[in-house]
């Protein structure tokens, strides 16, 4: 087996890490188009010994490199993205979002966990490699997209088009998340999406609540009697045909569970910050975490400080699915049962949101998941790999399964504490050059895995 490279050059990555950071590329806000290229053409750039390249899409560009020197070893094709979230209220940050801070071994900028440290890993694992032997140990694809965080639209025709120059046996992803910083992990599943509007109309235009309350229909009253229908008290999904498909939580799934050590009573307190935890009931916390499925209502919006009677009240609805469970089904029940709970004297439109997707799974015993066990050992040999699940959602594992026919091993160095999506995104220093390390042992591996050979195909 070839050597593991040396990282141990922190200043480097994190002085990189930095300018890659700098970079606003929200791809969510149009006038960030700028920066999304500026984002394209730095992955590219690190690419340069793998043919790195900007390609054009319908939407944001993708980046693609390839280096194919390494004849009868297997082929994977690395994934991940380089656009990121808004910063939201800026007032929330302790350091401007888009200039990077260094603190107490953690870097804090958005984009920093999700996903351009991860993303960096892998970049100067390959570069490393390149640098030490002239070449990597395996042949490696790479393809880094700008759609992610908007849920990949333009993603799916990119595929079908390129299917020759992605061909491979494996995807690796940078994208996705370890369980938690003290333990390593491997996700075998994500959960899937689908969004929707709930849309109440009453009156054509806001109405004086003195002169014309109890009148009307209030929108707002009419919302929130639909909304507290979708959940029985005890906190299950009250949706006819919700569960329809979801199978059940076998003993040997929940004796597995079990094992993964979780304390209710801390993530209560430091994670949720609640008084009590709610959910649906007879299943554990991390039961209902990880593979039972969700519906939440993400957001409320209809009049506001003033005295009207609002025309129209929206609320925004979110699923978490997991597999079995169709994004169009669900969206046709949830459909079904507003119809059925719509007070009088309102209008109720259902308005499905784009990047619903299904489920995703890689099975516990493929050979890539004992080959990363064995790669995060070599790291970590103090502790034990766990095999976890995701509540969160990768579209791009569902599209390379049903496009490319792959299956897509989840390898982020990312942790579920680094507050994606949030204020003070960070991402721990330390992780730079574990995840090098561990990427590094994980492609020597594959390298010399030959049942790796179509074994991720469908």
């Amino acid at each position: 087996m070839a050597a593991i490279p040396s990282f141990s050059d922190r200043e480097r990555y994190v002085r990189e890490l930095g300018e890659f950071l700098r970079i606003p590329s929200v791809s969510r806000e149009p006038e960030h188009r700028h920066d999304l290229d500026a984002a394209a053409a730095w992955v590219a750039g690190q690419l340069t010994f793998a043919g790195g390249r900007v390609v054009e899409t319908a939407g944001h560009p993708i980046v693609l490199g390839e280096w194919l020197g390494a004849p009868g070893a297997p082929t994977i094709l690395v994934y991940g993205h380089y656009d990121v979230q808004p910063a939201g209220d800026e007032t929330g940050w302790e350091s401007p979002p888009f200039e990077p801070a260094v603190r107490g071994g953690r870097v804090y900028a958005r984009g920093a966990t999700d996903d351009k440290g991860p993303v960096l890993v892998a970049l100067k694992v390959a570069q490393a490699f390149a640098e030490q032997d002239g070449g990597l140990p395996l042949n490696v694809r790479f393809l880094v997209e700008g759609e992610e965080e908007i849920g990949s639209p333009s993603l799916p025709a990119f595929l079908e088009q390129h299917r020759d120059e992605l061909a491979a046996d494996l995807v690796v992803s940078a994208d996705g998340a370890m369980w938690r910083p003290t333990e390593p992990s491997i996700a075998i599943s994500a959960k899937g999406l689908v969004g929707l509007d709930i849309v109440v109309s009453g009156p054509r235009i806001d109405l004086h609540s003195g002169r014309h309350g109890g009148a009307v229909q209030n929108p707002n009253h009419a919302l929130a009697r639909i909304l507290a229908s979708l959940h029985t008290p005890e906190g299950a999904v009250a949706v006819p045909g919700f569960y329809d498909g979801v199978a059940p939580l076998g003993e040997a799934d929940r004796a597995a569970l079990a094992r993964v050590p979780f304390d209710d009573e801390a993530y209560r307190r430091d994670v949720a910050a609640v008084p009590a935890l709610h959910g649906e009931p007879g299943f554990t916390t991390l039961e209902r975490l990880w593979i039972r499925p969700t519906l939440e209502v993400n957001g409320i919006a209809g009049g506001g400080p003033f005295t009207v009677i609002p025309g129209r009240a929206t609320a925004h609805v979110t699923c978490r699915l997991v597999p079995d469970q169709r994004p169009d089904a669900i969206l046709g029940a949830i459909a079904a049962h507003v119809g059925a709970h719509r007070p009088p004297g309102v209008e109720v439109e259902i308005v499905p949101q784009p990047g619903a997707v299904p489920a995703y799974s890689i099975p516990a015993d493929h050979p890539a998941i004992a080959e990363a066990e064995a790669a995060l050992r070599a790291v970590y040999p103090d502790r034990e790999p766990l095999l976890v699940r995701m509540g969160g959602t990768l579209p791009a594992a569902v599209l390379f399964e049903r496009i490319l026919g792959l299956k897509t091993l989840l390898f982020s160095f990312s942790t579920g504490d680094e507050q994606l999506h949030a204020p003070n995104e960070f991402f721990r220093l330390s992780r730079l050059e574990e995840g090098m390390r561990a990427w590094a042992e994980l492609w020597l591996r594959l390298a010399a895995e030959r049942v790796l050979r179509g074994a991720s195909r469908i």
